[in-house]
């Protein structure tokens, strides 16, 4: 059955070390460069201002020298922590030339104070970077709900605006880094332009966005960011998954300066935010293996990606991931219960394959046939392992 899924990934080798995965496809003549080094006309900084343990880098500061056209997308959780809801309600999401950025705090469920806290460490940025307050970006990431020490922020975006290179870029993305095993951070070059990013999360990872952040910046010129990043983070954030959590925190700006005066080729940011999207399950919480679920022969799209999340997101199937057993039964039970009510043909081994969970790959493929239409829809997800239960129960709170 395999051969009928129409919706299946490349497996041809990708150009350069940073497009790994099968279901990335680039466009061609794209060269990877130091990843530390930003895209012309940006200089970032990491520092360490102690609200992680350890002395680990934990402030990261982010700037644009001149005027540049961005996007923001954040999270759709009801309960937003503080840094999403300053960038909401204080920041111009069309002009954004800066952002701070800090881990080990995700000053969520702090009340007016993480507010407060939120728009002073925006404010002390913009200070620092000699720029309008409306133009820099605020994130935060790691424990709910305990209060920010402020005053070492504001040390830690001093230290940084001292240190602001063009080369960056691997401290910025370390300072992101919560449960991460690794920064996520790439340099690519391609038709004339560059683009730069760093991008980080492991847990509490489910569209809308998911706990993840990203930050994009390019020298390339795009008309309509809002537009541009919208389409590209739908194929991409929006469709992976690690333990069907919603954060309270997701941030993605992109920021586009045009200096190069040639545009983004295409394809090329859909496939950057895939791998880094592909690269955030695959460092899914105690995560060994990554697998896509592609749902076929749906009667709506909605129903398609309805049944996808059902699979990728049942603990059943996570666990037969982890396990290489390729139990069909499984499968078939979370897509029946993602359509319960609804006239289901049954469903076996005819209209599902699960042949690769069994597999030795670091990838997996797993398709289902509904028989009840022409859509589809396909979600990335990782395994659960006892791993993920360990780290969790041990997190701080």
């Amino acid at each position: 059955m395999s051969s009928r899924l129409s919706v299946r990934g490349s497996q041809s080798a990708a150009p350069g070390r940073f497009f790994r995965s099968r279901w990335v496809n680039p466009p061609e003549r794209v060269e990877e460069m130091d990843p530390a080094e930003l895209a012309p006309g940006f200089r970032a900084a990491g520092v360490a201002c102690g609200l992680k343990d350890g002395g680990s880098t934990d402030l990261g500061l982010l700037t644009c020298e001149g005027d540049a056209s961005s996007a923001l997308l954040l999270t759709r959780n009801a309960a937003a922590a503080a840094p999403v809801r300053v960038c909401r309600e204080e920041c111009d999401p069309a002009a954004i030339r800066g952002a701070v950025v800090n881990s080990g705090n995700a000053n969520a469920a702090t009340g007016e104070q993480g507010y407060a806290d939120a728009l002073a460490m925006r404010d002390a940025a913009a200070e620092a970077l000699e720029i309008a307050p409306r133009a820099v970006a605020v994130a935060e990431t790691g424990t709910i709900g305990v209060p920010l020490a402020i005053d070492a922020v504001r040390r830690g975006i001093t230290e940084a605006a001292g240190a602001l290179s063009s080369g960056g870029g691997e401290d910025f993305a370390r300072a992101i880094t919560t449960t991460d095993r690794g920064p996520k951070r790439c340099t690519l070059r391609a038709g004339g332009i560059t683009v730069s990013a760093q991008a980080k999360g492991a847990g509490m990872i489910e569209p809308g966005l998911a706990t993840m952040l990203c930050f994009v910046q390019t020298d390339a010129a795009v008309d309509d960011p809002a537009g541009v990043l919208r389409v590209a983070v739908d194929r991409s954030f929006e469709q992976i998954t690690v333990d069907g959590q919603m954060s309270t925190n997701d941030t993605v700006l992109l920021q586009a300066t045009g200096a190069s005066g040639e545009r983004l080729p295409e394809g090329l940011l859909d496939a950057l935010l895939l791998q880094l999207a592909l690269e955030i399950v695959a460092d899914g919480e105690g995560a060994t293996r990554v697998a896509r679920v592609a749902v076929e022969e749906a009667a709506s799209v909605s129903e398609a990606d309805r049944a996808a999340r059902a699979i990728a997101n049942s603990p059943l199937v996570k666990t037969a991931l982890y396990g290489r057993d390729p139990n069909w039964g499984r499968v078939a039970q979370a897509a029946g219960m993602a359509l319960a009510g609804e006239d289901l043909a049954e469903l076996g081994p005819a209209q599902i394959d699960a042949d690769e969970l069994a597999s030795d790959s670091a990838e997996a493929e797993l398709g289902i046939r509904l028989g009840r239409g022409e859509a589809s829809a396909a979600v990335y997800f990782s395994d659960l392992s006892p791993a993920y239960v360990e780290l969790n129960s041990a997190y701080a709170s």
